[in-house]
């Protein structure tokens, strides 16, 4: 035996993870959400973007919300009765849906007021001045009908002889009252309505309504609220301007050619999620016919002391909405609106773009549905900001190369915000919370720590209570950037076991 061999003998061969521990492998990064871009409330018309700035001043809530709604609210005055012509037979309508996420409190209830009210005040001048309309019309039918009446009786007590000619004026004047029709009160907006009411609205109102609400309510219908099963067809034909045919037993039937239906919602985030689980909202492309935003809450870092909102600008944007919706109001057949050859060079332009994203491996991948519906969404939105441009004779004028460029400004700002909801629609609830912890523990540089300092340590309006902890910790495990230690052995006292203990990946330490 050599002296080697003398010197090791009674030694086992020891694990070098006995000494240091497990190796650590490469922990998988836990990245944060990208930066999301601003609305650029510089592509709207100044006397909408003044407005969109200055509501969100004095309510110091985000821009996105004022100008996703300002959107929407010209697309409720110009929603079926006006259509862009493209290029070719390629023609799209005017109307939108967008849905803007932000939590509970942040005022969205008054952005709808101030941005709203005034198309409320125009909805109330058209029936101001349907009225008289609508009176001659219900005067027209009492008379015909009491005329076919009287016939139907002289018809009825006549001579054999004269029965047949009086029983054919019975019979007109009985159809002349049947072609007679009491316009409906007009009405631009709607608030919770079932798809049903959308049908009815949409056949009563000339082929066109509004949805606004500050509320997410009209998922939770289109989801099945009323009738257990989702019913989405009515906002798919909607959007689309595909013809509607509804027959109902014991019911008129509701022939629209041509529907436009607006949506304009202010919802909150979690909602997005829920969204995806609506049975068949992404196979039939209901997702992907929204403009989605999911702007930065300015919650904890508003002014407490605000501009107020200018007078002029208020009745600037009051006295414009009014315009363009009375003037298009009365419109049966949509205007056309065409584009210059710069214009058109410019959405050519664009095209080619959204085209070369959408391949297999393109950015655009992962939204392919949505992304598909992103050139027509850009036509729309041209359209609107022509038509706030020239509220008085937007329809006589093409549409210019700087309204199409603006226009594609706010695609990319939609695309962008779209990536990021489909991504969050998809992606581990948890993810959110696990940056959060693993932020903190970078910052902190901690190497080990139990349960619950961490949870002392991190702010309760994200982690209520310690068990919202577990889901995070659970994919930081998973993602190899802390592993929990053994639990000590029990000294059979009793009393609260020891809150778990966590170490850290080498990274943590070495980034502090």
């Amino acid at each position: 035996m050599t002296a080697s061999t003398d010197l090791w003998e009674g030694f086992e061969a020891l694990d070098p993870q006995d000494i240091t521990g497990p190796a650590w492998d490469e922990p998988i990064p836990v990245r944060a959400r990208p930066t999301l871009p601003a609305f650029p409330v510089h592509t709207l018309p100044a006397w909408l973007g003044n407005m969109v700035s200055g509501v969100a001043e004095e309510t110091q809530t985000p821009v996105d919300l004022a100008g996703c709604l300002a959107l929407a609210v010209i697309a409720t005055a110009a929603g079926g009765r006006a259509k862009v012509c493209v290029r070719g037979q390629w023609r799209e309508p005017v109307n939108i849906y967008t849905a803007i996420a932000l939590d509970p409190g942040n005022r969205k209830s008054a952005v709808f007021d101030l941005m709203v009210r005034p198309l409320l005040a125009a909805e109330k001048t058209l029936i101001e001045l349907s009225g008289p309309v609508r009176a001659e019309a219900e005067t027209t039918i009492r008379l015909a009908k009491a005329a076919a009446d009287k016939a139907a009786q002289r018809a009825a007590a006549a001579d054999p002889a004269e029965r047949a000619a009086l029983t054919a004026e019975a019979v007109s004047l009985a159809q002349a009252v049947e072609e007679v029709a009491v316009p409906a009160v007009p009405q631009l907006v709607a608030d919770d309505v079932t798809p049903e009411n959308v049908g009815t609205l949409l056949d009563q109102q000339g082929g066109r309504i509004s949805c606004l609400s500050a509320e997410g309510e009209l998922f939770d219908i289109i989801a099945g609220r009323y009738t257990g099963k989702p019913n989405m067809g009515m906002f798919l034909k909607g959007h689309a301007g595909d013809m509607i045919r509804v027959n109902r037993q014991g019911r008129e039937a509701q022939h629209i050619d041509a529907p436009a239906v607006t949506v304009g919602l202010a919802i909150q985030p979690e909602v997005l999620d829920s969204l995806a689980r609506i049975d068949g909202a992404d196979g039939r492309g209901l997702l992907a016919r929204f403009l989605y935003s999911k702007p930065l809450s300015l919650v904890g870092s508003r002014n407490l002391a605000p501009a107020l909102l200018d007078e002029e600008t208020a009745d600037a944007y009051t006295r414009q909405l009014a315009g363009l919706t009375l003037a298009l109001a009365g419109w049966t057949d949509p205007a056309v609106l065409t584009l210059t050859p710069e214009a058109d060079a410019v959405i050519l332009a664009y095209q080619k773009v959204t085209e070369s994203r959408l391949g297999k491996d393109g950015s655009f991948a992962p939204i392919v549905k949505w992304a598909s519906k992103r050139d027509g969404a850009v036509a729309r939105i041209a359209g609107l900001l022509h038509l706030a441009t020239h509220p008085e004779d937007g329809w006589h004028r093409p549409i210019d190369a700087a309204t199409m460029a603006a226009a594609t400004e706010l695609g990319d700002y939609f695309t962008a915000h779209a990536l990021d909801v489909f991504d969050a629609m998809s992606a581990d609830p948890a993810h959110d919370a696990a940056y959060t912890v693993l932020t903190h523990l970078q910052t902190t540089g901690t190497g080990v720590f139990s349960k619950r300092d961490l949870f002392r340590a991190l702010p309760r309006s994200e982690f209520p209570a310690i068990s919202d902890l577990d889901p995070a910790l659970a994919l930081l495990e998973e993602h190899g950037w802390v592993r929990q230690q053994p639990p000590p052995p029990r000294t059979g006292r009793g009393g609260r076991p020891p809150s778990p203990r966590y170490e850290t990946h080498p990274r943590i330490t070495r980034s502090a």
